[in-house]
């Protein structure tokens, strides 16, 4: 089956354990139609550079997947129906990498930089 990367941004006056469960239900949902939902992080409730449906703020999520095209398209309308979430993006990936992700990882972890001029 084909993988896919999710980022979802939630609502930003929702609680922590409210956009957590959105990840369950979600998976839920690609559970549902053949998929499987292998990882995910909370990312946590980050300032965006832009406001959306005027909200500075939202609840960060992100998601690996391995399911079929049909469960992703069911999720990504499920998505835009629900009233919590402003913003999805999917991305069809070759392989996942490892977790965590890069936003997950402390500064030291991250590897080394380009000197500075």
């Amino acid at each position: 089956m084909p993988l896919y990367e999710h980022v979802m941004i939630a609502r930003q006056d929702l609680s922590n354990t409210q956009a957590e469960g959105l990840i369950e239900h979600f998976g839920a949902v690609l559970a549902d139609n053949g998929g499987a939902l292998v990882g995910s992080e909370y990312w946590g409730l980050k300032t965006m550079a832009y406001k959306i449906n005027k909200n500075r703020k939202g609840h960060y999520a992100f998601m690996l997947s391995d399911a079929p095209s049909e469960a992703v398209q069911e999720m990504e309308r499920l998505m835009r129906l629900h009233d919590d979430v402003m913003r999805v993006m999917t991305i069809r990936v070759d392989e996942h990498k490892e977790l965590p992700s890069v936003q997950m990882q402390k500064r030291e972890e991250r590897g080394d930089r380009r000197p500075r001029r």
